[in-house]
């Protein structure tokens, strides 16, 4: 990977610092895993094979997998002695994270989904950047890749600002300070500082963790140079579900830290009820409530025509229906957000971090 292309990284002049790192210092990459008996084997080889000069291990934190994730892993563990692993009984993606963190040992803590392919100077480029930064964490782009024509589409979306506002770990942008990032490559003294991942959130435990991050006076780092790639949802049906509980789970993290909030995250459901009120209008009668489902139809297909642009044409005419349903779906999940999600979390708990393990 490239080092030069970077902007110059400064540390922010009132970022909380942290202490400098050894030369090369040792990494811990945590990987939980459930069911990823297609992708594991290829993920853990992209770390393992990282140009890093420094030393590399690797904690595996198994969920109750119904497919052939252990026996892939437990043959990784055979082949190379970096790799190890950890138990998650419970399957949740924050005890997992939690898990992996106690069972590593270096000062480095990468994050990597057991899905997720790493390109060759990932790690090398991290570290680099949290030495020039003093950031607690840094991290790049989710670059979703399809394979089918509504994979590209629904990858086309995430990557765009009528899919997704303007995260730069969606839409790009310039290396700087940032509120989160994708996936992460940690201090591992300032996650041991805040508890690490919080339990009670099974969803948006990074938004959560990220802004405690914030909150605690340390820097987050975007970098574009930071690229892993993503695959997409393959059905309608699954988009929606990932949807409908991102938007459910950020309700929660809005509950329990009120600066969270911005108008990135109430556009969805600010737009479902207008579309919705204005349809009950125009069905009871008054004719201008059509007005609002009309126009977000208009609205959508004009950004289709702008972002839809180099779209092959089975990807183009699928691409108004992928963004309605992220839309949509966001905006229900967050509007039918229960209080007991997270219980604890939301009741108002003070210091849910003491609360992790």
């Amino acid at each position: 990977m490239n080092h030069t292309t970077d902007e110059p990284a400064k540390p922010e002049p009132s970022a909380r610092r942290v202490e400098p790192l050894p030369e090369k210092p040792p990494v811990s990459v945590i990987m939980p895993v459930l069911n990823e008996s297609r992708h594991l084997a290829e993920a853990v080889g992209r770390v393992l094979a990282q140009d890093y000069p420094g030393e590399i291990e690797v904690v595996i934190a198994l969920g109750p997998s119904t497919d052939d994730t252990d026996a892939i892993a437990a043959k990784l563990v055979a082949e190379d002695i970096r790799v190890h692993t950890v138990a998650n009984p419970s399957g949740r993606t924050p005890s997992a994270l939690n898990a992996a963190i106690q069972a590593s040992n270096h000062p480095v803590i990468v994050r990597v989904d057991g899905h997720g392919i790493l390109p060759a100077g990932y790690i090398s480029t991290a570290v680099r950047l949290l030495a020039d930064t003093g950031a607690a964490n840094v991290g790049g782009l989710m670059h979703a890749e399809g394979t089918t024509p509504y994979e590209d589409a629904v990858a086309r979306a995430m990557t765009s600002k009528l899919g997704v506002g303007n995260a730069r770990f969606h839409t790009g942008g310039e290396a700087g300070p940032a509120d989160t990032v994708y996936l992460g490559v940690f201090r591992r003294e300032v996650l041991d500082e805040l508890g690490g991942y919080n339990e009670e959130f099974e969803r948006a435990q990074d938004w959560e963790l990220n802004y405690r991050i914030r909150q605690a006076g340390y820097l987050i780092w975007f970098s574009p140079q930071l690229k892993v790639s993503y695959r997409p949802r393959q059905t309608p049906r699954a988009l929606a579900k990932q949807y409908f509980n991102y938007g459910r789970w950020r309700r929660v993290v809005a509950r329990h830290h009120k600066g969270s909030v911005n108008l990135r995250y109430l556009a969805p459901p600010a737009a479902l009820l207008a579309v919705a009120a204005g349809t009950v209008a125009g069905v009871f009668g008054f004719w201008p409530g059509w007005l609002l489902p009309a126009g977000y139809v208009i609205g959508i297909l004009a950004g289709v025509a702008w972002e839809g642009r180099g779209l092959r044409p089975a990807a183009f005419i699928r691409l108004p229906i992928v963004l309605a349903t992220m839309h949509g779906s966001w905006g229900a999940g967050f509007l039918s957000s229960p209080k007991s999600l997270a219980a604890r979390v939301s009741a108002g708990t003070e210091h849910p971090e003491e609360e992790l393990h």
